[in-house]
């Protein structure tokens, strides 16, 4: 890391520091070659790598050391301190490894190790190793998936078919840095062109899947083109519900889901004075605070009484709600949409808010039609079991359409979030491989509005009890959510070693219960 004048901050570990500043698991924080790297202890043990996240570049100088790993405090991606290899997403790039030693009670950092290839990818047991993969699905977890399957040195073919005419690309900044206009468009994909050629990834955009033929585990494109499979990966995500109000098809209706989503709404809010968010949920909140950014008049429509209640509980929606008030946006809740047309939204209570703009998020659904009409057992999600199997033998499901047995919870549970995606479609990978890993995950999202930031860990769906430490005014503090007595989510402000913290206790829980 550099300090604010672009320097390079902490001691060069190339001249040494003595072995005494090295406390137990706490990363130092220093530069080696020019590059910013942390050292780490752990017993008599010595690790040097990167200290920039490949995600977002977060600082893993701050983050938490376990075992031989240390997590992001970020967004929770997690390096090992052995290889620096990216161990779970968001990251998925490694950073660099070093060679370290202790010399008369000085440790000295040194080259770059060369990163040592995995292990070619091998089936557990007797199980086949597939030679054809097909990923339907181009976002998070069907990308994600792909990768992993050459990262485990898979050399069969892979194709990734995704119906989105844009490559994979970073979905959580569409509603907050790139909307805002702070984010360059070279940040968005996720890869290059060039980055699926190297890896003989055959990505086909705006490619639509009619059908799965699985008797002859085929799948069947729109124009009649079939693909052959030995594992199939279902990544279909979710599709943004519509309103079935008059002029919800005005073309000043916006709908963000896509990049190209994105896209079109930035270029709208570049020439836009006054918009109405029909949607109070976390796209909502995100979209309002982005075009609030933008210097555009905004109010925001909600179907419930407190903000985020369901979700955050009352105390943290009342936060929400004068936080963006304090911006300027004006919040209507318990409001529902009556019409729209060119110059306003007309409500269902008579009042009618001008507007030049409108963006509607009122949830997604998933997207079920294919592997409904494949036989797949479906459960308010397509069922799995813990590997991400589905009921039809050669088939898994990751992402948004997922519905998985958690074991924190005891329930199974279907997840709309970007890490949780990337992850499930890592293990997926790993499984269609014949590898056995079970999906044990514990979910993390990430929600950013003006200056403030939320953590969460954890899945409460539904929650008895929220206890706060700290201070919400302040931002600072930690949230627990309960449910008979038992913690089933975390969130965080300006807490995220805690965050990091309360990942691991759940990881232990779901360990122990095993």
């Amino acid at each position: 890391m550099s300090d604010a004048n672009g320097e390079l901050a902490g001691p060069d570990l190339c001249k040494g520091v003595p072995f005494s500043a090295l406390a137990e698991s706490v990363p130092l924080l220093g530069h080696a070659q020019g590059e910013p790297t942390i050292v780490v202890r752990r017993g008599k043990d010595l690790f040097a790598i990167g200290a920039v996240c490949t995600h977002y570049s977060g600082p893993l100088a701050e983050g938490l050391v376990d075992g031989d790993t240390v997590r992001c405090p970020w967004h929770h991606a997690c390096f090992s301190l052995r290889t620096g290899e990216a161990l779970r997403a968001p990251a998925l790039d490694p950073v660099s490894c070093r060679h370290v030693e202790l010399r008369d009670g000085t440790v000295y950092v040194g080259d770059r190790i060369a990163a040592a290839a995995p292990p070619r990818a091998r089936a557990a047991g007797n199980a086949p190793t597939p030679k054809a993969v097909v990923i339907v699905g181009g976002g998070a977890a069907g990308n994600a998936a792909a990768e992993t399957l050459r990262r485990e040195r898979f050399e069969g073919s892979i194709t990734l078919l995704s119906a989105d005419d844009s490559p994979p690309c970073d979905r959580p900044n569409l509603s907050k840095s790139y909307l805002a206009g702070t984010a360059r468009e070279d940040w968005i994909p996720l890869r290059s062109a060039e980055f699926y050629r190297e890896q003989r990834i055959d990505l086909r955009l705006g490619t639509r899947v009619a059908n799965i033929d699985v008797p002859r585990r085929e799948v069947v494109l729109e124009d009649g083109t079939r693909h052959g499979y030995d594992a199939l990966l279902l990544a279909t995500g979710a599709d943004p519900v519509r309103l079935s109000v008059p002029g919800s098809d005005l073309p000043h209706v916006h709908r963000l889901r896509s990049w190209a989503d994105s896209r079109a709404l930035a270029t709208a809010a570049a020439k836009a004075k006054r918009a109405v968010v029909i949607g109070a949920s976390f796209i909502g909140l995100e979209v309002a605070a982005s075009l609030r950014a933008r210097g555009i008049d905004v109010d925001v429509v909600g179907r419930e009484t407190v903000l985020m209640e369901r979700v955050l509980g009352a105390e943290v929606g009342a936060f929400l709600l004068a936080l963006h008030q304090e911006h300027g946006v004006r919040v209507h809740l318990g409001a529902t949409p009556a019409s729209i047309d060119e110059r306003a939204v007309r409500l269902a209570s008579g009042m009618s808010l001008a507007c030049d703009l409108v963006v509607v998020g009122v949830g997604v659904r998933p997207a079920l039609e294919l592997a409904e009409r494949a036989g797949l057992a479906i459960d308010r999600g397509v069922r799995v079991d813990r590997y991400l199997a589905t009921s039809v033998p050669g088939i898994y499901a990751a992402g948004d359409i997922a519905r998985w047995p958690d074991r924190l919870s005891g329930e199974p549970i279907r997840v709309e979030h970007w890490v949780v995606a990337e992850r499930a479609g890592q293990t997926a990978a790993r499984n269609m491989l014949g590898r056995r890993e079970a999906f044990d995950h514990v979910p993390f999202f990430w929600t950013e509005q003006y200056d403030f930031v939320l953590g969460y860990v954890g899945h409460a769906e539904r929650f008895d009890r929220v206890e706060i430490d700290g201070s919400l005014a302040a931002r600072d503090c930690t949230l627990r959510y309960s449910r008979g007595g038992k913690t089933l989510a975390v969130a965080v402000v300006r807490r995220d070693l805690e965050g990091l913290r309360s990942e691991v206790e759940f990881e232990r829980a779901i360990a122990a219960s095993s």
